[in-house]
């Protein structure tokens, strides 16, 4: 390959590389937003416990 070329190709994959993180950063993230649920198996010192039957 010649120079030309390579430095063609580099700037095609910057090109497309930037096209891309742009798109990532139009999008809306609502990553103010908690879980649904919360305590969905309650508070850890109430959590039920099970244990084999002795036969």
């Amino acid at each position: 390959m010649t120079e030309s070329t390579n430095e063609d190709m580099k700037k095609k994959f910057r090109e497309a590389l930037d096209k891309k993180n742009h798109k990532s950063t139009l999008s809306t993230d609502h990553k103010d937003g908690g879980p649904k649920v919360n305590n969905a198996h309650g508070p850890a010192d109430h959590q039920k416990m099970f244990r084999r039957k002795s036969v």
